[in-house]
């Protein structure tokens, strides 16, 4: 990728920040494309201007996205709305994940750009009957985030099969890590659990914290998008990118709690969330054969260095936790305005 030009929706949000990162230490030119809704300009800190290009910028905006792709060799496509959001806006959030997919396709193909990796979601399985969840499990979202992500995962494998045209889907599980979000209806468990707990506030579970999920360090996500983006062997593929790990939410807490100090930290235990799933496990062995995808960060390592992540920035854990939201899903809770 030395020297080639990618661009990356998101790029200023979480995971895309940290696969900017690892273009950019790849040798790459990236055109990061970002709202700013979510992403933050601080996520991208450090990195050289002469291999980083902003475009602030919708992606439904089709005029800006058009000027952005030109000369692009690979379109990483993360930008989204979350699950959270999903619950009190879901047109909104079917536009962005759903309808703006389709429309960047076409662009890209249009243009030229030589392949188009779509970052799906592990939500887009549901309730399934078995675990782990392969990629041939049958996908039965249960929130319009889930749905919409499918629909653009459809789109993206539909482009592939009507026009030949180079794109591959990732779906991704759980991911935590530095800049990660606690805030609003993007607050996700772990931040939120890590910051409560090292502001002495209990930590809250939704449900009896039976329900699993499969957590990710950060740079191992970015590391198997990065991985479909080169890989031949991935085109016109759906591969999942998880750990392989299934843990219990209040397992979670009380490891969070012991990489804290405070292993006496209190849980509390409030009504299920609306549309969340029992279980959520990756089976990455497609990835592994596949990609030589091979997940670095173990949790623990994981959890610890967002711990000190959190310690080196300058607001304290209760200043940050200001921004968070406990019922984040919502609109009254949230106080939300429809953006344009």
């Amino acid at each position: 990728m030395a020297d080639e030009r990618m661009l990356v929706t998101g790029g200023a949000g979480f995971i895309g920040s940290e696969l900017t990162r690892q273009l950019v230490k790849a040798g790459a030119h990236v055109t990061v494309v970002d709202n700013l809704v979510n992403g933050k300009r601080e996520n991208l800190e450090g990195c050289p201007s002469d291999q980083v290009e902003w475009v602030i910028a919708d992606i439904r905006d089709e005029s800006r996205m058009r000027q952005a792709m030109q000369g692009v060799k690979r379109v990483f496509h993360l930008a989204c709305l979350g699950v959270r959001h999903s619950i009190h806006s879901p047109q909104e959030n079917h536009e962005v994940n759903a309808t703006a997919t389709l429309k960047l396709l076409e662009v890209a193909r249009e243009v030229g750009v030589g392949r188009f990796v779509y970052v799906s979601s592990s939500e887009v399985y549901g309730t399934t009957l078995s675990s782990p969840q392969s990629e041939k499990a049958p996908t039965f979202p249960s929130t319009i985030y889930g749905a919409s992500k499918l629909a653009g995962e459809c789109y993206t494998r539909a482009f592939h099969q009507t026009y030949d045209y180079p794109t591959v889907v990732v779906r991704p599980f759980n991911t935590y890590g530095p800049h990660c979000h606690h805030e609003g209806d993007c607050g996700e468990v772990i931040p939120k659990f890590m910051l409560r707990t090292m502001a002495g506030q209990p930590m809250v579970i939704f449900g009896d914290g039976t329900q699993t999920r499969d957590f990710t360090y950060v740079s191992d996500t970015a590391s198997g998008i990065l991985l479909a983006g080169s890989s031949k062997e991935a085109l016109g593929e759906t591969i999942n990118l998880g750990q392989g790990q299934e843990l219990r939410i209040v397992d979670l807490a009380r490891e969070v709690a012991e990489v804290v100090g405070l292993s006496d930290a209190e849980i509390l235990l409030d009504d299920p969330r609306p549309g969340d799933v029992p279980r959520l496990w990756a089976d990455a062995s497609k990835a592994r054969e596949m990609l030589g995808y091979t997940p670095r960060v173990p949790l623990r390592q994981g959890l610890t260095n967002l711990k000190q992540w959190y310690l080196a920035s300058d607001q304290t854990a209760e200043e940050l936790l200001e921004q968070e939201v406990v019922h984040n899903w919502e609109s009254e809770t949230l106080n939300v305005e429809k953006r344009p």
